[in-house]
């Protein structure tokens, strides 16, 4: 299935193919995502299984690099899916997760109906 463009609450939202390239660096994040949806789309949500697992280990930097690449281009990233088995593994997961989901730059949300709902 490929990228697909939809529009939730007057909001351009690029939803990436689960069977995409997995994105395990910040040049993954900047060719397959942010490229992707800049100039098309507000937001982009990303099956969480497209991420590397290093994304969730927080001392990787990964995560870090790949959001502030989304701030820069002013794109907000969504994962979209599961991802307790990362969140029990962590300290610090939870706490990114929780802060995110409060500001704007980046959520993590367990399915589409649930951007949705956030966008709204």
């Amino acid at each position: 299935m490929p990228d697909v463009l939809v529009e939730h609450h007057g909001v351009p939202v690029l939803v990436c193919a689960a069977d995409g390239p997995p994105i395990a660096t910040e040049q993954d994040a900047l060719d397959h995502l942010i490229g992707a949806a800049y100039h098309r789309a507000e937001a982009i949500a990303v099956p969480a299984e497209r991420f590397d697992d290093r994304f969730f280990d927080l001392s990787s930097g990964i995560a870090g690099a790949i959001l502030q690449k989304c701030v820069t281009y002013g794109i907000h990233l969504i994962v979209v899916g599961d991802i307790s088995h990362h969140l029990r593994a962590s300290k610090a997961l939870p706490d990114l997760v929780r802060e995110s989901n409060r500001g704007r730059h980046a959520w993590f949300v367990d399915d589409l109906d649930a951007l949705a709902a956030r966008l709204a």
